[in-house]
């Protein structure tokens, strides 16, 4: 395949607006990495598109000479689906831009934006739209899967604030899908992930976040974790809508704010954002230090841009990861007594267990009104992401994510999760387990708009 792609890269490079790659030329390793360290793929071309023609046209030159296709926009893909060997990289790293109006309170983002890019352009009307926590993850990949992030509770997923969407079909058509246009490719996209084709531009609705934000974070030992759990199940219950509490079980990062004799100790930790007043985020703050007053903790006003890149560095480039997500209705002492057996045995300080709560404004989009993969029950989304400097201290905390995951299934919501935390590949009964009763509907959809199962290198579903 390597050949025959080489004799034909010419071809490609003629009209094409971005550049063309082979393993030969300068700049291939660079365009080849991906975030995770873990993942080490050589595609035989890497082309590196503009514009939707120069993704049509990388489309149709794979199908020509028989290579599969992987797709690449912030390269965060922990299973490494965003690169391919021996095959063609469709890389969307140079279409980003980012333009906002600001009357109309909609943002549109090329394929290859990454969050940050289109945080800061809506955060300059006082704007924002529901994302991840890692700002320089892409927004593509993140959004086809759901979105979710600090401002799920008050405004729902990234897919419920998607307006429309312009998408490479795999016979190289670009179309527009949004509620009355190609709906059903609309309604499989929000959710569905990459399976339907390569989505080149997203229209965002935004809201008014103000540039400024209430902020607390507190921690408290490996050892308080049960009454942790047990008092943020309590709190989290009548939680205001503007405020926001992520539980994390983590290592005390080596911050300005981390007493020295904390940093990296392993414990567990309430991350508290308000996007209200501060008068009803410090009461929240006060209510969690009264019921169980933490060892260390941080607090005030914080610029959002701030909060959304607080995790950034945590989560950089070169470190190797792997990551396993659920679904749990609730902390029951059940699900408890899991999380606090397993959570002990991680060993890189850089692995966590998040909790992520989902209600309010999440729980307002009915289950049938988008393909995504999880319950819009209030409840918990669960992630297990084992990320460590080297692949010997990887090797351990994959089979302790691995452990834990297996100990939540009775505890939780059942063997689906949400599917942009499914990092092995070849899992079709998690595919079809996480979508549940849509799966037979996405999967007549992608027999329509991808009956060859070109994009398949994914959380994949399989043509009807």
């Amino acid at each position: 395949m390597t050949q025959l792609a080489g004799s034909g890269i010419g071809d490609l490079r003629q009209n094409f607006e971005g550049s063309v790659l082979g393993p030969d030329d300068g700049g291939y390793d660079d365009a080849r990495r991906l975030w995770n360290a873990d993942q080490d793929l050589h595609p035989a071309v890497i082309a590196r598109c503009r514009s939707a023609a120069d993704v049509s046209r990388a489309v149709l030159f794979a199908r020509e000479h028989g290579l599969e296709i992987a797709v690449r926009g912030g390269a965060h893909s922990i299973s490494g689906m965003s690169s391919v060997d021996d095959g063609l990289m469709i890389d969307l790293n140079e279409f980003n831009e980012v333009t906002v109006d600001p009357q109309a309170r909609r943002a549109t983002a090329a394929g290859g934006a990454l969050l940050g890019q289109l945080d800061a352009a809506a955060q300059e009307h006082g704007l924002a739209t529901p994302a991840g926590m890692v700002s320089h993850t892409g927004v593509a990949g993140l959004t086809l899967g759901g979105g979710m992030g600090w401002l799920s509770r008050k405004f729902g997923l990234s897919i419920d604030n998607l307006l429309s969407v312009e998408v490479v079909t795999a016979d190289g058509r670009i179309l527009r899908a949004s509620d009355d246009e190609n709906p059903d490719l609309f309604w499989a996209i929000r959710g569905g992930g990459g399976n339907f084709g390569v989505v080149t531009q997203f229209e965002f609705q935004l809201h008014e976040v103000a540039p400024m934000i209430q902020f607390g974070m507190m921690f408290w030992d490996l050892d308080q974790g049960a009454e942790v759990l047990r008092m943020a199940r309590e709190v989290i219950a009548k939680l205001p809508a503007e405020v926001n509490i992520v539980v994390g079980a983590i290592s005390a990062p080596p911050a300005p704010f981390v007493p020295a004799e904390y940093h990296f100790r392993p414990g567990y930790a309430l991350i508290v954002p308000g996007f209200g007043s501060a008068e009803e985020h410090a009461a929240v703050l006060a209510e969690i230090r009264s019921t169980l007053p933490p060892l260390f903790e941080f607090g005030g006003p914080m610029p959002y841009l701030a909060l959304q890149q607080m995790l950034d560095e945590a989560n950089g480039w070169g470190f190797h990861a792997y990551d396993k997500g659920f679904y749990l209705d609730d902390f029951t002492d059940e699900a408890i007594a899991v999380v606090t057996e397993h959570v002990p045995r991680k060993q890189s300080p850089g692995s966590v267990v998040l909790f992520y709560r989902l209600d309010n404004g999440y729980s307002k989009v009915p289950d049938e009104a988008t393909a995504f993969s999880g319950s819009r029950a209030p409840g918990y989304a669960g992630f297990i992401i084992a990320v460590c400097p080297t692949p010997e201290l990887l090797e351990h905390d994959r089979e302790w994510a691995r452990s834990l995951w297996a100990a939540t299934i009775p505890v939780s919501r059942g063997i689906g999760s949400y599917v942009n935390a499914i990092s092995d590949t070849g899992v079709d009964d998690r595919v079809r387990a996480s979508y549940g009763a849509k799966y037979d509907r996405l999967a007549a959809i992608k027999a329509k708009y991808d009956p060859e199962n070109v994009f398949h290198r994914n959380a994949n579903i399989k043509p009807a």
